[in-house]
């Protein structure tokens, strides 16, 4: 590659005006500039620090942090624009003490401020790399202790250490880091060279407690001439505010001018603002993965399983430098093979938020298994909030899919609007009345009733998907709309999967400063011919009424090998809701993969199963139930109670399907 282009002086005298060149006894004339050697630029010209990306400090979005500063930097000059050099020169013995010390004090301000830019492990180092090549060294590499210790947990022992990064120059400008391979394997620093380190001096090559570790140190450094154990290498602690948490290895080759002491100060300098960095990095990766495990075991493991409806669902978290947020979605199963659909976003990013996302879907799953109509929901879901405290506010949208009855019910507390897709591939904004957050308190709620087509999709959403800097929320579900309805005109009925895929393409490339959830429900809805339905008056001549219909209903389904055990078990559930229910009791018998059998009555009275005694005459219709059931179990609702149970069909009876009856 050429050689990097010289730096300009400043105009005018300053602080290393007329100072001589590196290897020169000849002053420059004032005014003018020095001319660097073309092999490399010179020591101590820093050029304008860059980013990750390539892009000066300046253009850089968001970096205005305060860096720390050195002892002394108050009393420099103003620090250069962006594009000149630090100083025009290396110091010189010649010069007096103060312009030395100057011009150091001024590179440090300098690489400091660089160093602390990086957000995770891997920029702070690659920034460090950046700042010391080709400067100040010509090779660097950084060892990390292993494990790295976090936080105030105990550092392990004994101080073992494994290669992670390794830059070379100055032929070209650090661009990266290389990670330590497996190859290079962890070495254990023993004393005295361990104590030294964990004392925060740095010491030089030629150092005798540096010469039995520093063959493993060196190891990866295969390029260029061996390395002398001289002042041409440094090695640094990197001691951060708890622990001991690696070191740096800086070298020089040997065509160049040795350390000094006074750069051992500065070595020391550098790898101290770069440990601070490390722990900064390794203590926040530690509580950002915590609080992605913490969400993330707050989302449903899986969907479940329902007739009548088909379920999808995305989640994605945040860039890696927005914290977590407090997305949720959730299914929930209902009685009458009903499912609520869920999905809900706490305001701001944190653990916090994450928390308080998981106590509310705790607490949404709570009301719906009390089978309360989605305004009652958000009701007392809004009470929740306030008592969390009334700075915790969220969005959530709620609704019930009936299978049966093909109707959807919706309430909005804040949320986005729902996109439903039609069966014909036309997309709709479904108008529900958006009512105030969670946690305002004080504002009704208003459910909505509206049809659902067998073969339509109901796409549920957080404000993620739709809205980001470049587009408000109203554009974002309009593209949203759009792209479903593109989806389903390429390919009629698209599947879940791959239609949920086609959604988050509208995200495009780049980080997302906001957390998405995302859940699909395809409605299959339920055959008539399959639901047996009646209302039946609680009286004593209830129970035969109900074993008489249950059989038609088989006889009709081709279900008579199940007659007797469902005869039975109908006849004791129903004559426990005789015995409480004071209007009458609704008897329905579905047929899906299974026969399920559901009777409901106005009584909040749940029954529970006990073992009754020999000399009892009730007591027993619950222990038949769980004796001659797959499953079965008893709700609550706001009208009272619903008791199940289900029967698996035999095979030979189910492979022509439900709608064989």
């Amino acid at each position: 590659m050429e050689p990097p282009t010289p730096h300009e002086a400043p105009d005018g005298p300053g602080p290393g005006a007329g100072a001589p060149g590196r290897g020169s006894g000849t002053a420059a004339p004032p005014g003018t500039a020095e001319q660097p050697s073309p092999s490399r630029p010179q020591p101590w010209s820093q050029p304008p620090p860059l980013a990750p990306d390539g892009r000066a400090d300046s253009e850089q979005p968001g970096r205005g942090r305060r860096a720390a500063v050195v002892p002394g930097d108050e009393a420099l000059p103003p620090a250069p624009a962006t594009g000149a050099p630090v100083a025009a020169h290396l110091p010189d013995p010649s010069e007096p003490a103060a312009a030395q010390q100057t011009d150091r004090l001024r590179y440090l301000q300098t690489a400091t401020r660089q160093i602390a830019r990086g957000l995770d492990l891997g920029e702070t180092l690659c920034e460090l790399c950046r700042a010391a090549i080709p400067v100040f060294a010509d090779a660097i590499l950084v060892h990390l202790r292993e494990p790295l210790p976090v936080g105030d947990a105990p550092a392990g022992t004994p101080l073992a250490l494994r290669l992670y990064c390794i830059a070379e120059g100055p032929e070209e400008p650090v661009t990266d880091v290389r990670p330590g391979t497996s190859g290079f394997s962890g070495l254990t620093v023993t004393d005295p060279l361990a104590g030294t380190l964990l004392d925060g001096q740095a010491v030089f090559g030629d150092d005798p407690e540096l010469r039995s570790t520093a063959a493993d140190l060196l190891e990866p450094v295969t390029s260029g001439p061996e390395t002398p154990l001289d002042r041409r290498l440094i090695v640094a602690p990197l001691l951060g505010p708890r622990h001991l948490m690696g070191t740096v290895v800086l070298l020089r080759v040997p065509d160049r001018a040795a350390f000094t002491e006074d750069d051992l100060l500065v070595a020391s300098q550098l790898a101290a603002h770069s440990a601070f960095g490390v722990d900064k990095a390794v203590v926040y990766g530690r509580e950002a993965s915590v609080a992605d495990a913490l969400q993330l075991t707050m989302l449903p493991s899986s969907l479940p399983s329902t007739t009548g409806v088909r379920l999808a669902s995305r989640y994605l978290p945040a860039a890696e430098t927005a914290q977590v947020g407090g997305d949720w979605y959730d299914a929930i199963p209902l009685p009458g093979n009903r499912v609520a659909l869920v999905v809900g976003d706490v305001m701001g990013h944190s653990m916090t938020s994450a928390a308080i996302m998981g106590q509310l879907r705790t607490t949404v799953q709570t009301l719906a298994g009390l089978d309360l109509p989605p305004d009652e929901v958000l009701h007392h879901l809004d009470e929740q909030a306030q008592r969390l405290g009334t700075e915790h506010m969220a969005t959530c949208l709620y609704a019930i899919y009936d299978p049966i009855s093909h109707r959807l019910l919706v309430a909005d507390a804040g949320h986005p609007p729902p996109v439903l897709l039609h069966p014909d591939g036309t997309g709709e904004v479904l108008q529900v009345p958006p009512g105030a957050p969670i946690g305002v308190g004080g504002v009704p709620f208003e459910s909505v009733e509206m049809p659902a087509p067998t073969g339509a999709t109901l796409v549920l959403y957080t404000d993620g998907l739709v809205e980001s800097r470049e587009r408000d929320v109203s554009t974002g579900v309009e593209l949203l709309r759009a792209r479903l309805h593109a989806a389903a005109q390429a390919v009629p009925a698209p599947p879940l999967e791959s239609l949920c895929d086609e959604v988050l393409d509208i995200l495009g490339p780049g980080s997302r400063d906001d957390d998405v959830a995302l859940l699909a429900a395809r409605f299959d809805g339920f055959p008539p011919l399959n639901v047996a339905y009646w209302f039946l008056g609680p009286h004593a001549r209830t129970p035969g009424r109900a074993r008489e219909l249950t059989r038609r209903a088989l006889e009709r389904w081709g279900l008579e090998s199940m007659l007797d055990a469902t005869e039975l078990m109908v006849s004791e559930v129903v004559t426990n809701a005789v015995r409480y229910a004071s209007r009458p009791i609704a008897l329905r018998l579905l047929r899906t993969d299974v026969l399920r059998c559901e009777v409901g009555d106005d009584s909040p009275q749940v029954p529970r199963m006990r073992r009754a005694l020999a000399g009892d005459e009730g007591g027993r219709g619950l222990f038949l139930v769980d004796q001659l059931a797959r499953r079965w179990g008893a709700t609550r609702l706001s009208t009272g109670k619903v008791v199940w149970f289900e029967q698996p069909i035999p095979e030979e009876q189910s492979r022509g399907g439900p709608e064989a009856a």
